[in-house]
């Protein structure tokens, strides 16, 4: 069985980074293994919840990996919340990204234009450098504006210029990148993926849904990197993430008391299930 190790915080309630990667992952027939950057009792949508920071466990856990002689088949990256811990990913990757190990850094850090609470500019720019030394990177438009230090469009750019931004990203370093959140309509929402080897752009525009959630991104990047992992090509797992995403949110707005916190994802595995063996 395929091994992916994930780096995310994890909330003890709220459906999004390790309580979302690691039965998603699981499902996928894929070992899901953890290295938790932080805990707290809710995702941060909710007030006054509780936090404590797990940095200083980290280098203790992989040294104790190292002992045991552990490999993974994949390093994922997700939430991380300061300059020492994306220092730390560098060692990560150092130590265990060798061979044919799959990096895929998933750079949260921002949406809509702005960065979250706490990020600076600086921070982007250390982002940009672990994503250098990734295989895949899956920014939003916000993050990629942020790690090129370009201003941010929300709407009206072109074709031509989403590939543009493309071909930046991936000078960044990372062979491959993911770019979520595109639109050039109101009805449709999409990704565009590249790699730079192939010089080969996919699209993949799906239904855009009415209402957002937490958490969607990184339910979109645990699939994206469960699908990779077992052998399917970028612009598969990246059709699969999306239409997973899109039938999690359906899912959910299905419910009459559905949870604002995060999506349905549950219900839609079996979907999950049926398409992933269909596009192997």
């Amino acid at each position: 069985m395929k091994r992916i190790i994930t780096v995310q915080d994890i909330s003890c309630v709220g459906k999004c980074s390790l309580t979302v990667a690691l039965p998603v992952i699981s499902a996928m027939g894929v070992e899901a293994c953890v290295l938790p950057t932080a805990v707290l009792s809710t995702h941060t949508a909710f007030k006054g919840f509780t936090f404590r920071d797990l940095t200083q466990d980290i280098s203790k856990i992989t040294e104790h990996w190292k002992s045991e002689k552990i490999s993974f088949d994949a390093i994922y990256t997700g939430y991380l919340g300061s300059f020492e811990q994306i220092e730390l990913m560098h060692s990560l990757i150092k130590d265990f990204g060798r061979g044919g190990t799959h990096v895929i850094v998933d750079p949260c850090m921002g949406d809509n234009g702005a960065l979250y609470s706490g990020f600076t500019p600086d921070f982007a720019k250390a982002m940009a450098g672990l994503c250098s030394e990734a295989e895949v990177i899956v920014p939003n438009l916000t993050e990629a504006s942020f790690m090129l230090g370009i201003p941010y469009i929300a709407n009206g750019y072109t074709k031509e210029y989403i590939e543009d931004l493309l071909k930046k990203l991936s000078e960044l370093g990372s062979r491959k990148v993911v770019l979520k959140g595109i639109s050039f309509d109101d009805k449709k929402l999409g990704i565009a993926s590249y790699d730079s080897q192939t010089q080969k752009i996919n699209w993949y525009f799906h239904e855009k849904m009415q209402q957002s959630f937490h958490g969607t991104g990184d339910i979109f990047a645990s699939v994206l990197t469960g699908a990779l992992v077992r052998g399917m090509s970028l612009d598969k797992a990246c059709r699969l993430a999306a239409d997973f995403v899109v039938e999690s949110i359906k899912a959910t707005l299905s419910h009459k008391d559905y949870n604002w916190y995060g999506v349905d994802f549950e219900s839609a595995i079996p979907y999950l299930l049926s398409q992933l063996y269909h596009c192997e």
